[in-house]
């Protein structure tokens, strides 16, 4: 039920920024938000991830990982019906600790590519 009011809040927040998209110049592309947000502590039963850029990516080329340390947890599957600008996935409950949801995207015009990472930790309190 949660990750369901979330994929409505974010595809009604990315139909409030379209109009900004439009507007933008070329160039990097870069994240306007994320769940969760940098450095945020999250419950055990989250489970929706989801990064919102500033212009549309590619969600087939683009990748979603969760990894602690060195190690990979899990790679997300990015919903191809999220909106234009954000990918948007669910993962399996992950235990107490410190990790970073990796992303990788490249833009629907297929020019600009970029990386970054998202540390979070994970508490059952």
């Amino acid at each position: 039920m949660m990750t369901r009011r979330l994929a409505i809040a974010v595809l009604m927040m990315a139909a409030m920024t379209s109009a900004v998209r439009a507007q933008q110049p070329s160039g990097e592309v870069h994240v306007l938000e994320s769940t969760p947000a940098a450095h945020a502590r999250i419950g055990l039963k989250s489970s929706a991830f989801f990064v919102r850029f500033d212009r549309p990516v590619d969600h087939i080329k683009s990748t979603l990982v969760i990894k602690q340390g060195d190690k990979v947890i899990e790679r997300l599957h990015p919903r191809l019906e999220s909106a234009p600008e954000v990918l948007f996935a669910a993962a399996p409950t992950l235990p107490p600790g410190n990790y970073v949801l990796h992303w990788a995207v490249i833009t629907v015009q297929g020019t600009k590519a970029k990386a970054g990472d998202i540390p979070f930790q994970v508490s059952d309190q």
